[in-house]
């Protein structure tokens, strides 16, 4: 398959200097660091190169791609199946049903993606062999680092006797890199002079909570921003999960993510924000990088990033490949714009009173059986467009997992499409259907 027929699988016309760069960097016999900020196609750089150096018909593995977070494994999962290039893939990830991921490798992926723990996991139970991997991937280095991983990836790394390249990707300034890694001649693409606001496309604003509670003042911005997707950063939990309750009090739509929930509750807070079932998501710095987010118009500093580096992050989630985007810093009266930030932001002022957002154009069902049960995404699509009576524009994006199916419908059309499949049956079983909660 070739490059523009990838491309066009992904909508994009031309790559950027970034993956143009690295596609040439990994395909010649050296290791590669490559250092560039989030949302700017990491993902994509050191897949396309990958097929140069994958042989079909092995049946081995031959990549291995580490990395810190369950999330960020299951986005690199989906962008190398929608590259349709024929070679298996396959993820592991605590959390993960370990019996579903040891069937899986039975008959090894040629590229195997998921986090130290979980890869270390399979390889003391010898669920795994890495001895024919020629490649590795640590992507999102920095941050496996700052999660204390150094032992799972030292003991991954002695495994991988015929090794051949690494490739170490960070969204910041890799200081020191451990010997483990064991690079050789590395060559260095450092791209991380692009973290600098682009004023063209990133607007800098100031919210100030003058006179009244912090949270009632997010309450106004959220409602003056109206039907704009946007993201609210808090330094804790807690502060996401009572910024939840009062939106739940008020009506308003929303999601909230962050490490206390259970992965599936995470994952389908991300299905519904992709989806548009949500435009409104709550989070903690976890949601800042290593997400398959989609392009978001507003980013609320509730509490203010505490270095220079989360506020890079966050700041990432919006004004992506030449789009506008618009980031608030919201302040108490006692609170001081962070020292790091080089642009004075422009003050944007509150309404007197709060306007309830208008609920979202799209919902998503629920259908408890997956890939799993051998229900792929035609079989969704069929049954919603011949027994559930939609529009082929009333149908909006399917997430297929292991065991569920979640499909976005027009808000109007919910009601009457669920009472119409109410009693149908995928693959001739009756398969339990609903709004997702």
């Amino acid at each position: 398959m070739n490059l523009t027929t990838i491309l066009s699988n992904f909508n994009i016309d031309t790559l950027n200097e970034m993956q143009i760069a690295s596609i040439e960097a990994i395909s010649k016999p050296n290791d590669v660091i490559l250092i560039s900020p989030t949302g700017t196609g990491k993902t994509l750089a050191f897949l396309l190169p990958l097929l140069q150096l994958m042989k079909p018909g092995k049946a081995y593995s031959q990549v291995l791609v580490v990395v810190p977070t369950r999330e960020l494994a299951q986005q690199i999962e989906q962008v190398f199946k929608k590259m349709s290039t024929g070679f298996k893939v396959n993820c592991c990830y605590g959390g993960h049903a370990v019996k579903i991921e040891k069937n899986n490798l039975l008959h090894p992926p040629a590229l195997l993606i998921g986090t130290p723990g979980r890869i270390a996991f399979h390889i003391g139970n010898e669920n795994i062999n890495l001895k024919e991997v020629h490649t590795l991937i640590l992507d999102e280095f920095d941050k496996s680092l700052e999660a204390g991983f150094d032992e799972e990836m030292s003991y991954i790394i002695g495994k991988l006797e015929g090794l051949q390249k690494r490739i170490l990707t960070s969204a910041t300034d890799l200081t020191e890199i451990p010997a483990f890694v064991g690079l050789q001649r590395p060559v260095e693409l450092n791209f991380s002079s692009q973290k600098k606001v682009d004023t063209q496309h990133l607007k800098l604003k100031v919210v100030r909570a003058n006179g009244m509670e912090k949270l009632d003042a997010l309450l106004l911005l959220i409602g003056r921003l109206g039907g704009e997707s946007k993201i609210v950063f808090c330094n804790h939990r807690d502060a996401v999960d009572r910024i939840s309750e009062q939106l739940h009090e008020l009506g308003v739509e929303h999601g909230f993510y962050h490490g206390g929930l259970e992965q599936i509750d995470r994952e389908k807070t991300l299905i519904k924000l992709r989806n548009g079932s949500t435009k409104l998501l709550i989070t903690t710095d976890l949601a800042a990088r290593g997400l398959d987010i989609p392009e978001i118009e507003a980013i609320i500093h509730y509490q203010l990033p505490v270095t220079e580096d989360i506020m890079i992050h966050r700041n990432g989630r919006t004004a992506r490949m030449n789009a506008i985007g618009t980031a608030y810093f919201l302040l108490e009266e006692k609170d001081h714009l962070p020292k790091f930030l080089s642009i004075t932001p422009e003050n944007f002022p509150l309404p007197l009173k709060f306007i309830k957002p208008k609920p979202c154009e799209w919902k998503t069902i629920y259908i408890a059986a997956g890939k799993k049960d051998k229900i792929n995404k035609m079989d969704v699509v069929g049954m919603l467009l011949q027994k559930g009576k939609l529009l082929k524009e009333e149908l909006g994006k399917i997430e297929v997992l292991d065991h569920s199916v979640y499909a976005a419908i027009k808000s109007y059309k919910i009601d009457s499409t669920l009472a119409l499949i109410r009693n149908e049956k995928i693959k001739n079983r009756k398969i339990k259907m609903g709004i997702a909660s």
